[in-house]
């Protein structure tokens, strides 16, 4: 898969990597694309990714105010699932984790995708009934899902608290064997390579300060390195969407919170999928590392930071203590907060803003990085023709003012 053998790995390491060369192009930026994308993490990448593999477009800019996957790309849990009610989810979702099934082929550079498997436990009766409609969903959308009960999940993840002292007994759950997780950085890499190998100018530390508007339609942007012209722009900015929204004169029904999460000091081998525990909000996995990985719900204050507070750290982990109180005493190495978007419906928006030209990948809200090929992959479409993709269809603006939401907040219970 890599040109590089394990000696000359090896050998490179001995003489401080001396011998490599840049991963992606320093290009000077032109005056004029064809496309310009603003926002170089996951989703911004993988668009022009696959605006060069499956549309022959090259001409394209992606434009990033820091550096590549300095926001929420590198501010997740790297959680990779499909385990969603709604057709229309499904069939989104689903696709991105066929995307990352073959992507570390696709891009010549290990992700790192890890199909561990995730479980959803349910720690009720009523939250059983729940969990096996939730089976049912997966299974008639054509995603895999098995129901188990309590003794099967505990031989899955024995770590797990299935004694009297947990405050919400685990009854059984879901698990959907081809979830896991990915590298966060290794994804965000792998796409600013093969974009740049295939042509496409990745500009870093370019802030974009307002969007041209001529004659009702988008024809480029003004950035803190000049003026840039385009064809079409596209816009992948996460948890700042609504602040490009009010650049461009059209309104999101957006709102950014923070979410938190964790990493502990690497630990030999000991949890085997991703599992989340839905009273508590908190899911953790492990990484090839060693370290634990923990996640839990939003702050609900509103906010463009990326700080966390003590308050949610303190419901996360005593969460994460009660889930796994063997591990109760592992060190913490860190903890960060990223700036998601959330739609009323916990669905994302892709297609069209209401300005002729410039087209949205926004509002996934907790659940962007699972979503980075499929994001990329829809955008590029809608880009390269104007039209919406089958799978985009049913996420596009028009849907705030039709009523047709895909609440999966509601319909399977899993804000993250």
């Amino acid at each position: 898969m890599s040109r590089y053998s394990a000696w000359s790995v090896f050998r490179e390491g001995l003489r401080k990597g001396k011998g490599w060369g840049q991963a992606w192009r320093t290009p000077t930026l032109k005056k004029a694309y064809d496309v310009v994308i603003i926002g170089g993490g996951g989703h911004g990448l993988a668009t022009a990714y696959y605006l060069t593999k499956n549309h022959r477009i090259k001409n394209v800019a992606v434009i990033e105010k820091g550096w590549l996957g300095g926001g929420n790309t590198g501010r997740n849990t790297t959680a990779i699932r499909s385990n969603y009610f709604h057709p229309e989810s499904a069939a989104l979702y689903d696709k991105s984790v066929q995307l990352y099934e073959g992507l570390s082929r696709d891009l010549n550079y290990n992700v790192m995708f890890s199909q561990r498997g995730m479980i959803v436990c349910a720690h009720s009766v009523p939250e059983m009934e729940m969990a096996a409609r939730q089976c049912n969903a997966m299974q008639i959308n054509g995603v895999d899902a098995e129901l188990l009960d309590a003794k099967q999940i505990q031989h899955l993840e024995p770590a797990l608290n299935f004694g009297a002292s947990m405050r919400y007994p685990i009854h059984g759950g879901v698990l959907q064997k081809r979830a896991g997780t990915g590298r966060h950085d290794a994804v965000a890499w792998g796409f600013a390579r093969a974009a740049d190998a295939a042509g496409v100018d990745i500009i870093q530390n370019c802030e974009v300060t307002d969007v041209i508007i001529q004659n009702g339609r988008c024809t480029g942007v003004n950035t803190s390195l000049g003026e840039i012209s385009a064809g079409v722009v596209g816009a992948a900015v996460a948890g700042h969407s609504s602040v490009l929204a009010d650049m461009a004169g059209y309104e999101l029904p957006i709102t950014s919170y923070v979410l938190q999460a964790f990493v502990s000091e690497p630990i030999k081998p000991v949890l085997n999928a991703v599992t989340l525990c839905p009273p508590f909000g908190t899911y953790v996995s492990q990484s090839d590392k060693g370290g634990l990985v923990i996640g839990g719900g939003l702050d609900r204050v509103p906010s463009y930071g990326q700080r966390g507070n003590m308050p949610m750290q303190q419901t996360v982990l005593s969460a994460f203590c009660e889930m796994y109180p063997s591990l109760a005493k592992v060190k913490l190495l860190r903890h960060w907060g990223g700036i998601v978007d959330v739609t009323p419906d916990s669905s994302p928006i892709i297609g069209p803003s209401g300005v002729e030209g410039l087209y949205l990948n926004c509002g996934w809200g907790t659940g962007g990085f699972k979503a980075i090929p499929v994001g990329g992959y829809l955008l590029a479409h809608l880009l390269a023709t104007g039209n919406h993709h089958d799978l985009s269809r049913p996420f596009g603006l028009n849907r705030f003012v039709s009523g047709r939401l895909i609440d999966e907040a509601a319909s399977s219970g899993i804000a993250h």
